[in-house]
């Protein structure tokens, strides 16, 4: 059985990465990094537990990925560009095929975006995996939950529901059909980082979110933290075919503002952005939809596009 330091050296200091600004990386107490100029580092931390965040049934591959993505995605919302992560690990033994797996699924993600892993640990004990992940964007440029105003139209990306779905169909709570299942867990094993999108609105957006504990809790964050409320035309919700042929409208609308792990963005951008907001997207292989707008009045208002307002759940994810 390997120890600590030959895991490391087999399967962390291998990484094909290596970027410029990494001075001292794996291998030292701490790595030593070269910041460049006239940037401002953000810093992002999320941890991914057994049995809480994920099964034990999940591959070490979907692990991997998901550990790395969940915080890409972090800085995808503050509009920063990825640049290093840590990782500590704890393992409950030291199985090198499950390791390799792991290893080749957070590496598949961070080649990706050009991310060097520097540093962490290993240790023994139940399964789990904290990544902090650094990034970089200009002075001033941070897109912040507390920077939406009223009247800013709100925008999610992608569609909402999916991992939801996914996790509904592995806790056996209905069937889906092989293409729909195909779809859904891979929305939930490996979300897609918005980071091409991220940095996009530095340039068009007040404020925004990714969408971890579910539609409407994160977007109670931007107007708890900005002062203001929101509009939502639940039917305007963009919905994946998963969702619309295998549940009914009242199920799918409850999904997508509900469910967690979709890891898409919410952002409020000025209407007189518009027009620039879609020539600039235009180029991304990535779907946004306007859900309905700020409002100075604080609060959440869901309601149909008939008037008729939405009574059915609203809660998210809650960690305790």
């Amino acid at each position: 059985m390997m120890h600590e330091f030959e895991l490391i050296k087999t399967f962390f200091a291998t990484q094909t990465e290596h970027r410029a600004d990494v001075i001292h990386g794996i291998g030292d107490d701490a790595a030593v990094l070269r910041l460049p100029k006239d940037q401002e580092l953000v810093v992002t931390t999320d941890t991914l537990v057994a049995g809480v965040h994920f099964s034990e049934q999940t591959s070490p591959y979907d692990l991997g990925y998901k550990a790395l993505a969940v915080n890409l995605s972090d800085l995808a919302a503050m509009g920063a560009t990825p640049a290093w992560v840590t990782l500590a690990i704890t393992l409950p033994k030291a199985n090198e095929k499950w390791l390799q797996g792991f290893c080749d699924g957070f590496f598949t993600l961070a080649n990706r975006y050009q991310v060097q892993l520097i540093g962490g640990d290993v240790t023994h004990g139940p399964l789990a995996m904290t990544v902090t992940a650094l990034g970089l964007l200009p002075p001033q440029t941070a897109l912040l939950r507390s920077q939406a105003k009223s009247d800013d139209l709100l925008y999610v990306s992608g569609t909402l529901g999916d991992a939801g779905l996914g996790l509904a169909y592995l806790k056996d709570q209905l069937t889906l059909p092989i293409e729909a299942q195909r779809f859904v867990l891979e929305r939930l094993h490996r979300p897609e980082p918005r980071i091409e999108l991220g940095l996009a609105l530095r340039h068009h957006a007040h404020a925004a979110i990714d969408i971890s504990d579910g539609l409407a809790a994160d977007l109670g964050h931007i107007l708890e933290e900005s002062k203001v409320g929101a509009l939502v035309y639940v039917d305007q919700l963009p919905l994946s075919f998963a969702l619309q042929d295998n549940l009914s409208p009242e199920q799918a609308i409850s999904l997508a503002l509900t469910a967690g792990d979709d890891y898409e963005l919410c952002f409020t951008v000025a209407p007189n952005q518009r027009a620039a907001l879609e020539k600039t997207l235009s180029s991304l292989a990535c779907r946004y939809t306007c859900i309905g707008h700020i409002k100075k009045c604080v609060g959440l208002t869901l309601q149909y596009q008939n008037g008729n307002l939405y009574h059915g759940p609203v809660q998210g994810y809650q960690h305790f």
